[in-house]
């Protein structure tokens, strides 16, 4: 069981912010499984295998990115991906964004903890959300280690497109 009860801390204690979570999931075999991210300032749940994947808006590319700690690839995604970047709090938000159709794609390679992206992850995967490592090899959980480096979750369509153009970063 990895659980994260405020993600977004700082978002948390911002009056006004509904960019934080709270996060539980259940992991097997390095998989989350039966997982859960609450918004709560959004009053929006989703669990696994409940969410479905909110069709693509028209427009161009939306990348989310730290609004307080945007990593430079963030910005040479969103230049090679014509993409515009929205800042957004906690990891939870953000992949929820995802799957919510606020946005396209979150491609994190700040390093973040176990617990900052399981249970996102596995609802994300769930709704049909391509999720891996930047480099688009397995995201495991529940390992010795609980650092993640780096995190990809996108709409599947897009995915080849993003993994190709990070491969290419300088």
């Amino acid at each position: 069981m990895i659980v994260d009860p405020l993600d977004g801390t700082r978002e948390f204690g911002e009056p006004g912010r509904t960019d934080w979570a709270v996060h539980v999931a259940l992991v097997i075999g390095g998989i989350p499984h039966a997982c859960a991210v609450a918004l709560p300032a959004q009053e929006e749940l989703f669990v696994t295998p409940a969410p479905f994947l909110a069709p693509r808006a028209d427009g161009p590319l939306r990348l989310l990115v730290s609004r307080t700690r945007p990593p430079a690839l963030a910005h040479y995604l969103a230049d090679v991906l014509d993409a515009e970047l929205i800042p957004l709090g906690s990891a939870g938000a953000k992949t929820m964004a995802v799957v919510q159709g606020i946005a396209d794609v979150y491609a994190h390679s700040g390093g973040q903890y176990e617990w900052d992206s399981a249970a996102p992850v596995g609802v994300a995967a769930a709704a049909g959300c391509h999720c891996s490592r930047l480099d688009g090899s397995p995201l495991v959980y529940n390992r010795p280690d609980p650092y993640l480096p780096d995190l990809l979750v996108c709409r599947p369509e897009l995915a080849a497109r993003v993994l190709e153009a990070v491969a290419a970063a300088p």
